[in-house]
């Protein structure tokens, strides 16, 4: 349930729906497994767990969404060794050389003779939806993930006016200044990770790991010219992240206090699992505008 990553978009627009509508929406693409020669398949599932029955979880404002992605597994030497041993066979007893685009057609035929029998991997990303503050948070740093899942999203909203959010200050700049000059904003502070780029496509990359950050050493880098890509924080000890200069944060750990606030709850997993999405999503909902907000809030 606890989000290990969070690639955040911003919502120009209110979409004008309810959970109910959403979830009517998201209806018509269902997760369907992969048919025996279909490579890949995605679809809506349960939201907030396989046992579930909405494909959408409300608590509160807050929405939580989950794509299913199942995928044939067929290594490409595996088609290659297979295409060249039929390419072998048609000059032998043809006599002649077999081109690229006659190659191209054989590989397209080993795949789909092989696919049937290939294994399946199944994934699952899951988002988290503030549609009143404009908000959508996908639990995944990859931009290739992410962007899978909006473009399924919009299939299923017609229109999805979602975007990277842009503040006004940069972020790698901000997050420079501060451990330059050992000042962060209220209720933060630093974690013992850091990684410092140097400008320029040749720039070198210096990686701090596990070591106190303000020191003269972190700080000469930057004097250099080396700027912050990445910087490890801690926020009120109820949740520690790496920030990137993106605004993705990852490696999200929350505070103990924080994931046992419901250990009370121990005879229902749905009702658990409600009780931690809510505690979970206000933490997200109350961070990410001090973030944005330290950097100068956004850009309209």
């Amino acid at each position: 349930m606890w989000f290990k990553n969070i690639r955040p978009y911003r919502l120009t627009e209110r979409w004008g729906l309810s959970a109910d509508d959403l979830e009517q929406r998201l209806g018509s693409r269902p997760f369907v497994p992969c048919r025996p020669t279909q490579p890949q398949s995605s679809g809506w599932v349960s939201a907030l767990a396989d046992s579930a029955d909405t494909l959408v979880h409300a608590a509160g404002p807050y929405w939580l969404l989950r794509l299913k992605r199942e995928e044939k597994l067929l290594p490409t030497t595996v088609v290659r060794e297979e295409v060249n041993n039929r390419v072998g066979q048609i000059q032998v007893a043809e006599g002649r050389k077999v081109y690229r685009k006659e190659r191209l057609t054989i590989a397209d035929e080993v795949t789909q003779d092989f696919l049937p029998r290939a294994f399946s991997r199944s994934s699952a990303v899951e988002a988290l939806v503030c549609e009143r503050d404009g908000w959508l948070w996908v639990n995944n740093a990859s931009a290739p993930r992410a962007e899978d899942f909006l473009s399924l999203l919009r299939e299923a909203l017609g229109s999805l006016p979602a975007a990277l959010p842009t503040t006004r200050q940069s972020p790698a700049r901000v997050m420079s200044e501060w451990l330059l000059h050992n000042q962060l904003p209220s209720d933060f502070s630093f974690g013992t990770e850091a990684d410092l780029v140097e400008p320029g496509d040749d720039g070198g990359v210096v990686r701090a790991r596990s070591m106190l950050l303000d020191c003269d050493e972190i700080r000469s880098h930057i004097e250099s010219g080396k700027y912050v890509e990445r910087l490890a924080l801690n926020w009120q000890d109820r949740l520690s992240f790496i920030l990137g200069s993106d605004l993705v944060l990852r490696r999200l750990k929350f505070g103990e206090e924080l994931v046992g606030a419901n250990d009370d709850i121990n005879d229902d997993m749905l009702a658990r699992r409600d009780a931690d999405f809510l505690l979970m999503s206000e933490a997200i909902g109350e961070l990410m505008p001090l973030l944005v907000q330290a950097f100068g809030g956004l850009e309209e």
